[in-house]
């Protein structure tokens, strides 16, 4: 597979400044990042969260983990993971798993964490698990449109 139509459509239509990073296979996004030869704070890995008001897209680094806690005090929502049947639903145009951090493209509510701002350089699946997008901080502050920014995540 290759990037997910909707991601590119989305760059493109932004004109986002971007370069696309070749890896070999990866299941997770730690691997991805051993294999990318890429820091796993600067990559921006997506988790697809759930409760009875909808679905929550946060985005974090891979080299953390989702504090649901910590999320849940925040947002006063009782969310816990999708399931991956749900994910392919949701991101038709993607390998499982490969989700992208743009919430806005799939009609889906974003939280980003904070450390994610400390970098200057950000990378993320788009789709597949053999390539990974790169941008600067700002573009990708700038591609994540209104998402919410709070800290939720913890170093593994």
């Amino acid at each position: 597979m290759t990037i997910a139509n909707r991601v590119v459509n989305y760059l493109v239509e932004q004109d986002a400044d971007y370069d696309v990073l070749a890896h070999p296979h990866s299941s997770s996004s730690l691997e991805t990042a051993q294999l990318a030869h890429v820091p796993g704070d600067l990559i921006a890995k997506s988790v697809v969260l759930e409760d009875d008001r909808g679905y929550l897209l946060a985005v974090l680094p891979a080299s953390c983990r989702v504090d649901l806690g910590e999320l849940h005090r925040q947002t006063k929502r009782p969310l816990a993971l999708a399931t991956e049947a749900e994910l392919e639903a949701l991101f038709r145009d993607c390998e499982p798993g490969a989700v992208p951090p743009f919430g806005n493209v799939y009609e889906l509510e974003t939280i980003v964490d904070d450390s994610l701002a400390e970098q200057s350089d950000i990378y993320f699946e788009a789709g597949d698990h053999e390539q990974l997008i790169h941008v600067s901080a700002e573009t990708f502050e700038a591609l994540m449109g209104d998402a919410q920014h709070t800290g939720f995540s913890r170093h593994m």
